[in-house]
């Protein structure tokens, strides 16, 4: 049965989770029709807030996801999740763990979860990470998020589709500040430290806030004002019942969206028991507004659309290049590399000249 893909698109327009559905199996398989309906979905684009977790595997991310997604319904924000799963190595398909943790919003209408495999990209997201994502704002979600793999460095590719970043980490994973390693550093919005009941996790947030200070001197090569976090803000009484504070304290830029830069939020939760996530969704809503008004959020999509068009256009080249005969020029150099006939860098710019002017049909 043939598949219409422009019908698919009005459905997804009026909210159709069958629809939504399939055309992301479609994204997702690679099926070049389905992408044209983006020329469809275009105007509806743009609308929602898009939120990467990341962080190592073992941090609770999503049962951190599970509790964010309660707290923005209870916002009454309807809810869409990318669940970035590992690949299975037989199917190639996701393996779905991280949905499984998710079942209890299953029945819920304002909330589609849906697994995505990775497919063995080093990133944590695969091609059709982003278009599912525009399928879901395009359908009318408040808010997306975006739950990575969690495979350490590799993860900044979430800053080519979120708007918000989440980077967690937890105490006792021997070297504590191993996810937050020179690059990762950058991308994140918002630090958390999960599973924060466990010992260590004050000293945690102590050096993640230390690291940032320390990166924010070398770049500015000034001293930056600190944002929120959860030791420096909570009272006494609080820190004595070993409690977390409920409501964040308003900072210069949630006064003034044109204030100077400061140190990203670090926040302590613990996600089994939900405490400390209203304070974490407050400050991404927030700190999302504040991008909004100051025009920040406009230049972030902008550098992320032209992430986007150059991943986009490399795809498209490596699959022509591949589906004609591509393979066997790509064969011939490879075995002329192992000879020793020529190098690898001269067989790519041969490879480049050969694709561009007409040795390749």
């Amino acid at each position: 049965m043939q598949t219409n893909h422009e019908d698919l698109a009005q459905r997804c327009l009026s909210g159709d989770i069958r629809a939504i559905a399939r055309l992301i199996s479609l994204l997702e398989d690679g099926d070049r029709q389905a992408y044209q309906v983006f020329g469809t979905l275009k105007n509806s684009l743009g609308r929602a807030q898009i939120i990467g977790i990341t962080g190592p595997p073992g941090s609770g991310k999503s049962t951190l996801t599970d509790k964010m997604i309660a707290g923005l319904r209870k916002r009454g924000k309807r809810v869409g999740v990318i669940a970035v799963d590992p690949s299975s190595p037989f199917s190639g398909g996701a393996i779905l763990g991280d949905r499984l943790r998710m079942q209890g919003h299953a029945t819920d209408p304002g909330v589609f979860i849906r697994s995505l495999a990775s497919r063995g990209t080093l990133g944590g997201l695969s091609k059709a990470t982003a278009s599912s994502v525009n399928v879901l704002d395009a359908a009318g979600y408040d808010c997306i998020i975006i739950e990575t793999v969690g495979v350490g460095q590799s993860e900044v590719d979430i800053v080519k589709v979120a708007d918000t970043v989440i980077l967690v980490s937890v105490p006792g994973l021997g070297d504590d500040i191993q996810v937050i390693k020179a690059g990762i550093m950058e991308i994140g919005d918002i630090f958390v430290v999960n599973k924060a009941d466990r010992d260590g996790a004050d000293r945690v947030v102590r050096e993640i806030r230390a690291m940032l200070e320390t990166q924010a001197m070398l770049k500015f090569g000034k001293a930056v004002p600190a944002g929120p976090d959860t030791l420096a803000a909570r009272n006494a009484e609080a820190v004595h019942h070993g409690r977390l504070m409920e409501t964040p304290q308003k900072t210069e830029v949630e006064q003034d969206p044109h204030a100077a830069l400061e140190l990203p939020p670090v926040l302590k939760t613990v996600a089994e028991t939900g405490e400390g996530v209203d304070l974490l969704l407050e400050t991404a809503l927030k700190q999302f507004e504040t991008a909004r008004l100051s025009g920040e959020l406009e230049k972030r999509r902008m550098r992320a659309i032209r992430a986007q068009l150059q991943d986009l256009v490399s795809w498209q080249v490596m699959e022509y290049f591949l589906s004609h005969e591509g393979v066997q020029h790509l064969d011939r150099l490879s075995k002329a590399v192992f000879s020793h006939s020529t190098d690898i860098y001269s067989a790519a710019e041969t490879l480049f000249e050969e694709f561009f002017h007409g040795g390749i049909k």
